[in-house]
């Protein structure tokens, strides 16, 4: 008989819909983080799905998706349309791609409709965030943290900027990193846009120096969202693992997630 620990739960992630072949070089980056979360998940113990806009075409294909899933994963990509916060675009943005949004946002509202654990990583993040009914910065102003990795002498030589962030005592985000209590985590960031109101319901679990919303978790179910990249390949191989290996843990229990009265 096989423990709950051999049980490899199913965890869908929607593709990245954008072309690598593009000149910007952050769309073919974004392709390669995308790469490692799938395989830091099947490291981790899951079976990775991938969700693509076949499986999302109706309310109820992506309903009987998801009746085949113990979780939810929402990675990072390009810019989301401002128009689903209320906003008119800016010049600042970059691969904005409505057939990515569709894909994402129903994703994303299917998995919390069945109960099922979400985790969102810096464009699942930002995402979770607008379908909760909150805004984004479509181009963060600098501060006194760089969050956006970019050398100002160089834009095209872009690497990660690492910095702490302070993740609160009993979060599902300190959760991922093994903690019970307050913890401060050192994270690979690399984004021009973050959190402005936050969505009505979520929690800010963890922020920057500068107080940027780094966390966010909704308090009556198992969804949280990072700003941060944990999947960032500089990172020690135990570090990267361990919130992957986390939240697949809490998938191998996903009635454990689920609200009260979902079934």
């Amino acid at each position: 008989m096989k423990s709950p620990k051999d049980v490899r739960p199913r965890v869908g992630v929607p593709v990245r819909l954008s072309s690598s072949d593009t000149p910007d070089a952050r769309v073919g980056e974004a392709n390669q983080l995308f790469t490692f979360i799938v395989d830091l998940l099947r490291e981790a113990g899951a079976d990775p799905v991938l969700l693509t806009p076949v499986s999302a075409d109706s309310a109820g294909r992506l309903a009987k998706e998801m009746e085949r899933l113990d979780g939810v994963l929402l990675p990072g990509g390009g810019d989301i349309n401002p128009r689903l916060y209320g906003q008119d675009p800016d010049e600042s943005l970059y691969d904005v791609n409505p057939e990515q949004d569709h894909l994402d946002m129903d994703v994303a509202r299917a998995t919390i409709d069945a109960g099922l654990p979400l985790l969102g990583v810096c464009r699942g993040h930002q995402l979770l965030n607008v379908l909760y009914g909150g805004t984004l910065f479509q181009d963060m102003a600098p501060s006194t943290v760089n969050h956006n990795g970019l050398d100002p002498q160089d834009p095209a030589a872009s690497e990660w900027a690492w910095h702490d962030v302070l993740v609160s005592a009993g979060s599902k985000a300190a959760a991922l990193y093994g903690s019970a209590g307050a913890t401060t985590v050192k994270i690979a960031s690399g984004h021009h846009q973050a959190v402005d109101r936050v969505g009505e319901g979520l929690l800010v679990t963890a922020v920057a120096d500068d107080g940027t919303v780094e966390a966010l978790e909704d308090p009556s179910r198992w969804v949280v969202s990072v700003q941060w990249h944990p999947e960032a390949s500089q990172l020690p191989d135990a570090d990267r693992l361990m919130p992957f290996r986390n939240f697949v843990d809490v998938c191998r229990n996903p009635t454990q997630a689920r609200p009260e009265g979902v079934q």
